[in-house]
């Protein structure tokens, strides 16, 4: 999955200042729910965040959107961890998580079910990924899924 436009701009102005207090942009998400726009930048490090590390990393990333100024919208900031149940957008992403049970949600069902969980096997040169389910395995194209993130079972 690609970033729009807009969280390109906001990707690459935050990963200077992410490095510079020692933590990874994990993601940029740019989304229009209701009648609200939200600027979520996903921040990761060895160990996890915590929340005095997003606060700081919020207040000089937002001086930093707001002297730019690269999105004409009114929209929320917000910055966060990944979370344990983390989305899996990028490549980088599903390299890492081989091996980790997902839960792969489809835009089409298959089987009679649109969600199938199990262990993350591969991503493939054509971004096919492959997961292992009871015993049996699924090749799903990456561009089918219309989100994949960690399972985590509470």
């Amino acid at each position: 999955m690609r970033l729009s436009k807009t969280e390109k701009i906001v990707y690459d102005m935050a990963v200077g200042p992410a490095a510079e207090a020692g933590l990874e942009v994990y993601d940029v998400e740019f989304v229009k729910e209701g009648g609200a726009r939200f600027l979520r930048i996903f921040l990761d490090k060895s160990g996890g965040v915590n929340i005095d590390e997003c606060e700081e990393f919020s207040r000089v990333i937002g001086d930093l959107l707001d002297r730019k100024d690269p999105i004409p919208q009114n929209y929320y900031l917000e910055v966060s961890s990944p979370g344990i149940e983390r989305r899996l957008r990028h490549r980088e992403h599903f390299e890492k998580a081989i091996g980790e049970t997902v839960d792969v949600h489809l835009y089409k069902a298959v089987g009679g079910s649109k969600t199938l969980t199990g262990i993350l096997t591969e991503i493939d040169d054509e971004n096919n990924i492959t997961i292992e389910t009871d015993g049996e395995t699924a090749t799903i194209p990456q561009s089918a899924a219309a989100r994949v993130n960690i399972h985590f079972d509470f």
